[in-house]
């Protein structure tokens, strides 16, 4: 029984996504309360955006470059566990943090781990399963998630029964993510030849197609700002004790549906393609973000944070299983990598103009996210004559043609 539901799943896959159920075990103890943390240490909305886009951008520096060093010198496995120490190391440090800069600080530099080990990783998980990117992104997103259910559940346990304060519960938090290095040692790295590029050329070789893509990408990644506001928007709700363990079980709720829907939608991608199912989930989020602005009751926050859930499901594993289609192996890292640094750039913009008009009126920062998710759904379709169908068939020529 165990061999028929394992069958055909990359041993690769299973490995780091055990590693990121652990380290999502650990990261998702902390970001439920993180803005909670932020506000509690005397930090206005601006504050949290700047820290929530910070933690993105200041990680993207480095996700093209570990991207494009992974092709180069044809090593992706220690760019990947070099990134899960550094981020278990500054998240002990977080755990000591005494005012808002602190965290600014901490929270901003434990993103470089993910800087370091996210494209080499993504690219390790690509070569796996060639023939079902999209079923083992699926897989790798909802055992990512199901830790981070766990880690959301975790800390409500530790806040609501055990009365743990913040930063106890962060240092907990700091441990378990070292036991994530475990698993990641029986990751099997496939020899590849080192890259012969320089990172101009291998950002020049790049597909038209995928450069298209990363641009609509990266005006959905202005729209799509940090989760610490949908968090903070649903404390306003709440009184009392449940003004922290409400928005911690919504979290819960938001990552139980995100884990899911991760493999339905991934699988269903490889089926009709990618393009449909990512538009969907641009819509989606657009739709979602009205809710917010709009709404303001218990069960429409538990629509909402479901909704958002799937959004993730939706987008998440399939943007990255996109890229990989778009892009040839040898410079696949490097893709994934320009990928993810232009969408975590932008993520610093993106939590500035929420903060700032968050100031002003929450709802106008859900309105914002609404409208320019919109502007990304109307290019993809615009300009969808320049992208190929991304079913299987494009995988067996991508092959084809870097050899």
């Amino acid at each position: 029984m165990k061999n028929k539901y394992l069958k055909g799943i990359s041993a690769n896959i299973l490995l780091l996504g055990i590693v990121s159920f652990l380290n999502d075990l650990s990261s998702e103890m902390i970001m439920p309360i993180l803005p909670m943390f932020i506000t509690a240490l005397g930090s206005s909305g601006l504050v949290v955006g700047l820290i929530g886009g910070l933690r993105d951008s200041i990680s993207s520096i480095l996700k093209v470059l570990s991207g494009f060093w992974s092709d180069k010198t044809g090593k992706r496995k220690i760019f990947v566990f070099s990134g899960y120490l550094t981020s278990s190391a500054f998240k002990l440090f977080l755990a000591f943090s005494k005012i808002w800069q602190h965290i600014l600080v901490f929270a901003g530099l434990e993103r470089v781990g993910k800087g370091l080990r996210t494209a080499p990783r993504d690219a390790i998980l690509a070569d796996s399963m060639p023939k079902e990117r999209g079923k083992g992104f699926g897989i790798h997103r909802a055992l990512d998630t199901s830790g981070a259910i766990a880690g959301s559940i975790a800390v409500f346990l530790l806040f609501w029964f055990l009365r743990f304060d913040f930063k106890s519960i962060i240092l907990i938090a700091a441990i378990i993510a070292f036991l994530s290095l475990i698993p990641l040692h029986f990751v099997k790295e496939g020899k590849r030849e080192p890259q012969d590029v320089t990172l101009k050329i291998s950002l020049k070789k790049l597909p038209k197609s995928l450069k298209l893509f990363i641009l609509i990408s990266g005006i959905f990644a202005l729209a799509n700002f940090s989760y610490m506001f949908f968090v903070l928007r649903a404390q306003e709700f709440f009184t009392g004790k449940l003004s922290i363990g409400g928005p911690i079980l919504l979290y819960i709720l938001f990552n139980i549906f995100y884990a899911v829907f991760a493999i339905p939608f991934g699988t269903l991608s490889d089926k009709i393609g990618r393009k449909k199912v990512i538009v969907f989930g641009y819509l989606l989020f657009s739709l979602t973000s009205l809710g917010f602005a709009f709404f303001n009751s218990l069960i429409a926050f538990v629509v909402l944070f479901a909704l958002y859930g799937m959004v993730y499901a939706i987008i998440d594993g399939n943007q990255r299983a996109y890229i990989s289609d778009l892009s040839k192996g040898a410079l696949r890292a490097t893709a994934l990598g320009t990928f993810h640094t232009t969408t975590g750039l932008l993520a610093l913009p993106a939590g500035l103009i929420a903060g700032f008009l968050w100031q002003i009126n929450p709802g106008i920062t859900f309105i914002y996210g609404s409208v320019v998710s919109i502007v990304s759904v109307v290019l993809f379709i615009t300009f969808r004559k320049y992208f190929k169908d991304s079913r299987n068939v494009i995988f067996y020529k991508n092959e084809i043609d870097e050899s």
